[in-house]
């Protein structure tokens, strides 16, 4: 039986951790979405995994053991239930898959706000800041400007970390 697995990567790994666990014959997965990005000063869509730096894994334990696997170069280690890899829903990786092939990962970012909106941060270090809102960032998905000691600083913020309409 083969079991899906959740690995974490190396930071911006993925893909090498992918081609070279395709080698082994192991399957992989790793949800992307297209995000709109200022590169080299143009606006062009790009391709973003969902979960930076993790990757799902199915694999014969019989053929591929566990301990190739997580030596693979870019992978850092499986996600663990206490010392033992923790096994994935395999309905949960083929929703996932299903959602990216129907491109409803859109709606998870129709409701970022708008640049230029103004916000109070809910969590994380900026807690209880105002923010204006500037534009998408990739991995952490939002840069906000926000007053320190007078001056406006541009911060990035988990989108968790915002959002509260300043009325």
């Amino acid at each position: 039986m083969r079991d899906w697995y959740l690995l974490y990567c190396k930071r911006s790994e993925q893909e090498r951790a992918v081609i070279n666990l395709d080698r082994q014959g192991a399957e992989c997965y790793y949800p992307q979405v297209v995000v709109e990005k200022i590169v080299r000063g143009k606006r062009c869509e790009c391709f973003e995994p969902l979960f930076p730096s993790y990757v799902f894994v199915t694999f014969d334990s019989e053929q591929l053991s566990f301990t190739t696997v997580r030596s693979t170069r870019g992978v850092a280690d499986f996600i663990r239930q206490g010392a033992l890899p923790q096994i994935v829903s395999e309905e949960l990786v083929y929703n996932l898959m299903l959602n990216e092939d129907n491109n409803s990962y859109e709606h998870m970012f129709e409701s970022l706000p708008q640049q230029g909106d103004k916000l109070i941060l809910e969590q994380g270090k900026f807690k209880g800041l105002d923010a204006i809102y500037q534009e998408a960032d990739g991995e952490k998905r939002s840069f906000m400007l926000i007053n320190l000691l007078g001056k406006q600083v541009k911060v990035s913020v988990e989108n968790t970390d915002l959002i509260k309409n300043k009325d």
